[in-house]
């Protein structure tokens, strides 16, 4: 009878992802925590940091970087056919995640709202723009990953079978 299973577990090899890596594929999961992380981040950066243009352009690239790494950490798992739609979805998700943290924030007295602390009437105003802004950096930010991807792809195809044809050997007549 053939084994079918080896006699030894130390025979099986199975690779795990890194735990960043199996995280990332998980659309709901990467966004919720992108949006708590940076609505939690704006917080503090608004009410403890200065009130220099210096100070508030460097929190807010800060955060935009770290948004983006965290949609091109997830849009990497697959094709560019799946990112027509994850990537809207992923900036819905994160601006839920925000939003539902931002209720938080000011159940207990600590979203700011410009100089003062955000209301419960503020909520909705503050989704939209929240909504427009960041699903909107979202999808273009998508759109510009895409156009590059395609590009080296399609040059580093074109490369690779230039590099055939001339590694080829004649052939005869």
């Amino acid at each position: 009878m053939p084994d079918f299973f080896p006699r030894h577990t130390v025979e099986w090899k199975l690779e795990e992802p890194p735990a960043f890596r199996r995280f990332s594929y998980s659309l709901v999961e990467m966004a919720l925590v992108t949006g708590v992380v940076l609505r939690v981040y704006r917080s503090f950066a608004l009410t403890h940091g200065s009130t220099s243009w210096l100070y508030l352009g460097g929190a807010f690239a800060v955060g935009l970087l770290f948004m983006l790494f965290m949609v091109t950490a997830h849009l990497a798992n697959f094709p560019l056919q799946r990112w027509l739609w994850r990537a809207p979805l992923f900036g819905v998700t994160e601006v839920a995640g925000e939003m539902l943290t931002s209720l938080l924030l000011i159940a207990i007295g600590r979203e700011p709202n410009g100089t003062v602390r955000a209301q419960w009437s503020d909520w909705a105003g503050m989704a939209g723009s929240a909504l427009m802004m960041r699903a909107l950096a979202i999808v273009v930010w998508a759109l510009l990953l895409a156009g590059i991807v395609m590009l080296v792809r399609r040059t580093i195809v074109h490369q690779d079978e230039r590099d055939d044809e001339e590694e080829a050997p004649p052939q005869p007549a």
